[in-house]
C-alpha cells in the first residue's frame, strides 16, 4: 500500500530539499556567491534588466523567491531561459550580487535535472547549438534551425522558408559550411574547459533541512 507523503507547514519536501543542497552547493562554488543573502530588494536588478518585461520572475523576484525556498518555481520559470547574459544587472547591484552568474548556476541545475519551463522550448536552441559546435566546430544557421525543430516540431520550420529564400537572396544564409581544421583539437579544448568550469571538490558545509530562505547560508 502507498504510503501519502504528508507535507508538515514549514518544512522542505524532499524534493526542495534536493534542490535547495544542490543550489547552495553550487552558488557557494561561485567566488562571491554567498552575497546573495546581502540583497536588499531596492529592484535595480530588475531595472537595469533589458528583458525583464519577457521574464515571469523578475531578477529581484527570483532572490525573493530563494529568500522563501522555492528553488523549485526558479528552474520552472523562463527567467533563467531568457537572461541575455549582459551583466547589468550584476554590474549596478549595490550589494555586487552575481546575479547573472546565479543565474547560470540555476540554468545549470534545470539543464542537469531535465526540468524547462512548459511550451518554452528556449532549452532545446541551447541544446542545439551546443550539437553543432561539437559536430562541426561553427555554427551554421541552417543546420542549427534543422536541429531545433526536429526537437520541438518539425512542422513548424517549415513557415520559415520564405525567410530562408529571401536571406538567401541576399547573400545571408549560407547552407553548408565545412568542419573546422583539427576539429578533434577543437574538442579536447571543450572538454578540458568543461573540466575546469568547476572545482572538483567543495568544503562540507553545514546545513539544515529545515532551514529555509537566507538561514541555509548565513
Amino acid at each position: 500500500m502507498k504510503i501519502a507523503e504528508i507535507q508538515i507547514p514549514g518544512m522542505l519536501s524532499r524534493k526542495e530539499a534536493d534542490l535547495r543542497t544542490a543550489f547552495l552547493n553550487s552558488v557557494h562554488l561561485i567566488p562571491g556567491g554567498d552575497k546573495i543573502k546581502a540583497c536588499i530588494q531596492c529592484g535595480t536588478c530588475t531595472g537595469s534588466c533589458p528583458l525583464s518585461y519577457l521574464m515571469d520572475i523578475t531578477p529581484r523576484e527570483l532572490v525573493a523567491l530563494f529568500r522563501a525556498g522555492d528553488i523549485d518555481s526558479i528552474i520552472k520559470s523562463r527567467t533563467i531561459w531568457v537572461c541575455a547574459s549582459c551583466y547589468s544587472c550584476q554590474t549596478r547591484c549595490p550589494q555586487s550580487i552575481k546575479v547573472t552568474d546565479i543565474i547560470y548556476t540555476l540554468k545549470r541545475m534545470a539543464m542537469n535535472r531535465k526540468v524547462y519551463p512548459k511550451k518554452f522550448p528556449v532549452h532545446s536552441l541551447s541544446d542545439s547549438f551546443i550539437k553543432s559546435m561539437n559536430a562541426f566546430g561553427r555554427l551554421n544557421e541552417p543546420r542549427l534551425m534543422v536541429y531545433y525543430f526536429i526537437k520541438t516540431g518539425i512542422w513548424k520550420g517549415f513557415s520559415f522558408l520564405p525567410l530562408a529564400l529571401r536571406l538567401m537572396k541576399k547573400g545571408r544564409l549560407e547552407l553548408t559550411a565545412p568542419k573546422i581544421k583539427d576539429i578533434n583539437g577543437f574538442r579536447k579544448i571543450i572538454k578540458k574547459a568543461q573540466e575546469f568550469d568547476m572545482p572538483l571538490e567543495i568544503a562540507a558545509r553545514a546545513y539544515r533541512e529545515e532551514a529555509v530562505g537566507y538561514k541555509a547560508v548565513g
